[in-house]
């Protein structure tokens, strides 16, 4: 299939619909940034061609030369064949208005946390000048510490990942942005060794369960494992981080985790945190938002000399 098609299609019209047909046949997962096989093509056919990944219409009749056809087949059988997913293809991922180079070092920026960043934290962070230090943990590609250093320009962001890999692809982003004076990477495990403490709080750690990981579609097998796997019931980083997230959060300090579809499973084994599980496109199951105030009174934390005083 791949040599007749190589001879017969010309135009990039007829490589988005080949692309289409392909993805739709080989039955691929839709989880990296798109929902559906047209917008996958789309996607991955622009991009390879260095067009605009925004603009089809205009393009749709432009007759390609052969070994652009060829560049395309290539990552099109690839995605069909081996399932790797097209931000590891085009070595590209979208979040909003936010661009970020990716590979097989890092997950596939897919985070909720970027939608609620800025104006939806408006209820407990009223200015964006409020935050003065800001703290991503497990920051992969550094998307979420970028969009951070954007909501909040008055902020210095620390990036943390365990991972020397994860941290080689978010230097690039940083750079890219040109944002090496505010923002930090830090190579270790969560809070270990921090110090600082932080206005702002953000985590999209590992949370699959040990079932889910058995169950992956292949697509994800290509992300690295210990970006997904978090124990047996998916909530071992979490915990982690809701045991000592307090000390490292100025009073007032907000703390932001995504957790997947743990919901239920963490709300019973912390029935005294009051959870704030903040909507975004997926539902409003997947993000909590707890305040150091919020995990001190739950027994997570020491209280400061201030709120000491205050008592």
């Amino acid at each position: 299939m791949y040599s007749q098609a190589a001879d017969t299609l010309v135009t990039v019209r007829d490589l988005l619909r080949f692309a289409v047909s392909r993805f739709s046949e080989a039955g691929i997962f839709y989880g990296h940034g798109t929902t559906n096989a047209y917008d996958e093509a789309a996607f991955l056919v622009l991009k390879t061609l260095n067009l605009p990944v925004d603009r089809l219409e205009p393009f749709l009749d432009a007759r390609l030369l052969p070994q652009e056809v060829k560049d395309v087949l290539e990552l099109v059988e690839r995605r069909a064949v081996e399932k790797v997913p097209v931000a590891y293809l085009t070595h590209e991922a979208w979040q909003g208005e936010f661009s970020f180079y990716v590979d097989e070092r890092v997950l596939v920026p897919r985070s909720f946390i970027y939608e609620l960043l800025g104006a939806p934290l408006t209820p407990w962070i009223e200015h964006p000048e409020l935050v003065h230090r800001a703290l991503d943990l497990c920051t992969g590609s550094a998307c979420l510490a970028i969009q951070l250093a954007h909501h909040y320009p008055d902020a210095d962001v620390d990036a943390v990942d365990l991972s020397l890999d994860a941290l080689e692809v978010a230097s690039v982003n940083v750079r890219d942005y040109g944002l090496e004076e505010r923002v930090r990477l830090i190579h270790t495990d969560l809070f270990e060794g921090i110090e600082e403490t932080y206005d702002l709080i953000v985590s999209n750690p590992p949370y699959v369960d040990e079932d889910s990981m058995d169950e992956l579609p292949d697509e994800y097998r290509h992300e690295p494992e210990m970006a997904l796997g978090s124990g047996e019931d998916g909530l071992d980083h979490t915990r982690a981080i809701l045991e000592t997230a307090a000390e490292r959060l100025n009073p007032k300090g907000v703390l932001l985790v995504e957790i997947g579809h743990n919901r239920d499973v963490l709300e019973a084994a912390y029935p005294q945190l009051p959870f704030v599980w903040l909507e975004t496109s997926g539902g409003d199951g997947f993000v909590f938002l707890l305040t150091r105030e919020d995990l001190v009174e739950a027994g997570l934390g020491q209280p400061s000399e201030e709120e000491t005083a205050a008592e």
